[in-house]
């Protein structure tokens, strides 16, 4: 690389859903990131840093246009995001073909498994990875042996349902009740009414999670039948929008304000300062992604022309002070770190994730071998088969 091109900007591409359905979690995309390149003045490995933001519409055909002109018009570096698995599958091809380095929230599963991109590193968890550990959770520390499942209607929530009855089911519970609701569901009332004899409920929702755990409260389910969640359940950045009803919830995630770290303590401080709420797991991956382009960045000495060891240098990143706690990345590109058992509590007038038990070193395989793992079908609707259901 010349002098000039080593003096120019690197130019970080980030895909946020700003409009559709999935706004109000990719705007916490675009505040992650720029919380770190603000405290980092916008120079990362020596290098002065340009953010260009391009709104996917939250819808597949969007996000293949906005990465296109991000990387054939814009000519960035690196991109980062999108948010959900059906943009990024969207994608995937098309970033393969490129060959240029994305750090992804976008959890589809079979991105870093049975069909890796070389090109992607996420920062955040497979689809799956969290709902294991919440299955594992209720199986091992509880009595709870019946549960229903409900999560949303496409493949994230396929996968996490897949993930999370596998582990319940292969620990000695049983799944009883299976549904999925629309993603643009109005009403959950007709689901929640399914949701009957058993001993709780996990739920996998993501955008109408709010809806669903007040409904799930109004019709007074809660105190008869305990609800789990997955990440997207109870994001911590949710908690400034919900109430008393979601009191005693337990959830699971790779991130929450609550854990306490120099980073993370930082994180939160000015996350809440500017945005007025605490940071989400969705806001924290954007973070972490701006820490992996960093270290990434000093490794190649500001590099960023020879794509290969660029992605090299982030997938060998490993960090022990983040604001999820220690973050490594597996053969595949994915995350391995924390996953923390999260019980919603009011403290000082102000309702936190309160973290309950925390598993360390969590890989998208969980405890299962590797290579069996992935001679198995990808989670799905029908994969692993239901053997309770009534």
């Amino acid at each position: 690389m010349g002098a000039s091109a080593q003096s120019a900007p690197v130019r970080l591409g980030l895909l946020a859903a700003k409009t559709g359905p999935l706004a109000a979690a990719g705007i916490q995309l675009e505040q992650g990131i720029n919380t770190f390149l603000k405290h980092k003045n916008f120079t990362l490995g020596g290098r002065k840093v340009e953010l260009i933001v391009a709104d996917t519409g939250s819808n597949p055909a969007g996000t293949k246009t906005k990465v296109q002109e991000l990387i054939e018009r814009d000519k960035v570096d690196i991109i980062l995001g999108p948010l959900a698995a059906f943009e990024l599958l969207a994608i995937n091809d098309y970033i393969l073909k490129a060959k240029v380095p994305i750090l992804s929230t976008a959890a589809a599963d079979d991105t870093s498994q049975r069909k890796p991109n070389p090109w992607l590193i996420r920062t955040t968890a497979s689809s799956s990875q969290v709902p294991h550990v919440m299955a594992y959770y209720i199986a091992t520390e509880t009595k709870i042996k019946r549960m229903a499942v409900i999560a949303d209607d496409f493949a994230y929530g396929y996968e996490q349902l897949g993930g999370f009855c596998r582990v319940f089911e292969d620990n000695g519970g049983k799944i009883i009740k299976k549904l999925y609701s629309p993603i643009s569901t109005a009403d959950y009332v007709p689901y929640i009414a399914q949701i009957d004899n058993v001993d709780a409920a996990f739920t996998g929702i993501g955008g109408g999670t709010v809806k669903f755990i007040r409904q799930y409260a109004d019709l007074g389910k809660k105190q008869k039948i305990p609800l789990f969640g997955g990440q997207t359940a109870l994001d911590d950045s949710l908690l400034k929008t919900i109430g008393d009803e979601a009191l005693g919830v337990v959830t699971a995630s790779c991130y929450t304000a609550s854990y306490e770290s120099p980073s993370n303590t930082n994180f939160v401080n000015e996350t809440v300062k500017e945005h007025g709420r605490f940071p989400g797991a969705y806001a924290a991956g954007m973070y972490l992604s701006g820490m992996v382009v960093e270290a990434a960045l000093i490794k190649t000495n500001g590099r960023t022309d020879d794509k290969e060891a660029l992605i090299q240098a982030m997938r060998e990143v490993n960090l022990t002070d983040t604001p999820r706690g220690p973050l490594s990345f597996d053969k595949f590109g994915n995350a391995v770190g924390n996953v923390y058992i999260l019980k919603n509590e009011s403290k000082n007038g102000l309702y936190v994730n309160t973290i309950l038990k925390t598993y360390k070193n969590v890989s998208q395989f969980w405890t299962y071998d590797s290579a069996k793992f992935l001679a198995q079908p990808v989670y799905s609707r029908e994969y692993p088969p239901s053997k309770y259901l009534e």
